[in-house]
């Protein structure tokens, strides 16, 4: 949980600084149950867990990666108390893309959530140039095809305003997609002539984003999102 090395839990129990159930250890091969027992170290408790779920709001500028020789990781953004846990991101957005990420270590959530035969839907606001209109939302319906020959899967999109801003005709829109193809958001538009110019995921599943959270923020799931994602991941009813 963070609080140090074997050799230096050995220290702090010479030094007396940890208890178990109120009572000062003095065998630092002591076995205790972490579920069951109280454990403080130097007065702090500690509350073991095996698994971490975090929901950030990713800012631009920021890759979905644990590391990176460039570029600052959505990791960089975590609390200290974060880091015994090994948590990565569960999917990817792009570095220019705000919004939605899962970030845990719970491996087997994440490739439940990440499997190409889940379908897990992802919801996507985004500024367009252009005029979208009906004949764009029927085409992502029916799947469009990109320049490499790949047709996608069935999309939603609902278009919230289509206008103009200054010169350049610009449109407000949400997207569900079904899969997640490399810049598949742009290249659905780029693919009926059009270009995003802002992209920001607002779901994921039964996930949404926490509209309380500004960029860069995180929190922990609550019990019920976390039970939501769990049934969402396996399939269960």
């Amino acid at each position: 949980m963070g609080c140090g090395t074997r050799s230096e839990l050995k220290k702090l129990v010479k030094q007396g600084a940890i208890e178990v159930n109120g009572t000062r250890v003095k065998d630092s091969g002591l076995q205790v149950d972490p579920g069951a027992d109280r454990i403080t170290v130097n007065g702090d408790e500690v509350r073991y867990r095996e698994f971490v779920y975090l929901l950030l709001n990713k800012p631009q500028g920021v890759v979905s990666a644990t590391e990176d020789n460039r570029d600052r990781t959505v990791i960089d953004l975590l609390g200290e108390e974060y880091a015994p846990f090994e948590i990565f991101p569960v999917g990817r957005l792009d570095k220019d893309t705000e919004g939605l990420l899962l970030l845990t270590n719970d491996g087997k959530l994440a490739h439940n959530l990440l499997s190409p035969r889940k379908h897990v839907p992802k919801t996507y606001f985004a500024h367009v140039e252009g005029m979208v209109g009906e004949s764009d939302r029927q085409a992502f319906a029916a799947g469009v095809e990109f320049d490499d020959g790949y047709t996608t899967l069935p999309a939603e999109l609902r278009i919230l305003s289509a206008g103009t801003a200054g010169e350049t005709p610009m449109s407000h829109i949400e997207l569900t997609i079904h899969e997640g193809k490399f810049h598949q958001v742009k290249r659905m538009f780029q693919a009926v002539g059009k270009r995003v110019v802002y992209l920001k995921r607002i779901a994921m599943g039964p996930l949404v984003l926490d509209p309380r959270l500004g960029l860069g923020e995180y929190r922990e799931l609550s019990e019920a999102e976390l039970s939501l994602l769990k049934n969402y991941g396996t399939g269960s009813k």
